[in-house]
């Protein structure tokens, strides 16, 4: 929500902890809800000093039970129960492809591998450090090379395979760049334009120039 009366409050491009990033590439679709339930739980907290929120998690609490060893699930069920589940969004809105479900790694072939070499591909044309490929469909040497670079220019680990974080991040690059060239690719003719002349007191008026500028 983005709203700090319900959670914590997001300021885009702002600085980040690589850790905190990485831990975000990973978890971003998965959601709580309760055993048996179809929609998410509203996992609200608060500070748990200033403010008392009882069911709710608080930073405090959990800060300390982490410091103690609890691991993240558990910390979640002390505070919203035990009957918590962890799930996964299938379909991720926004993204022109699901993740298929497995790592890609050398050896790897089909319709997964040849998307990631199509998307590559084209962010290549605007990130040309990342080589491009032959799109085969057979995950060799040269794509994994090709998604290590992606990986290197994007701050994720240098690992040349394709694991959940980093087939979304290709994906949302992906839809990033051709998005841009969607907007770039409008026809001058298809712009409405109007004209602007500065206002000159005088009966003589000389040649004043005539500004050109888009309707809208």
């Amino acid at each position: 929500t983005n709203s700090t009366a319900y959670d914590q409050a997001f300021v885009y491009g702002r600085n980040i902890f690589d850790n905190i990033s990485r831990i975000v590439d990973d978890l971003f679709a998965t959601y709580v809800k309760r055993s048996g339930a179809k929609q998410p739980l509203l996992t609200q907290y608060c500070d748990g000093r200033n403010v008392q929120c009882p069911g709710w998690l608080t930073q405090w609490g959990s800060k300390d039970l982490g410091a103690q060893g609890w691991i993240p699930y558990d910390i979640l069920r002390n505070f919203y129960g035990s009957d918590i589940v962890l799930e996964r969004a299938e379909k991720v809105s926004g993204s022109p492809r699901s993740y298929p479900g497995f790592t890609l790694r050398q050896g790897a072939s089909g319709e997964p591998v040849r998307t990631t070499q199509t998307f590559l591909n084209r962010i290549a044309q605007n990130y040309p450090l990342i080589p491009k490929v032959a799109i085969d469909g057979k995950y060799g040497s040269t794509t994994a090379n090709q998604v290590k670079v992606f990986q290197q220019v994007f701050g994720l680990p240098q690992t040349g395979e394709v694991d959940y974080a980093t087939w979304y991040k290709i994906s949302a690059i992906y839809t990033g760049v051709t998005k841009i060239a969607e907007l770039r690719s409008v026809h001058e003719e298809e712009i409405e334009y109007s004209y602007f002349i500065p206002h000159w007191p005088y009966k003589d008026a000389p040649d004043l120039p005539r500004i050109k500028y888009p309707k809208n």
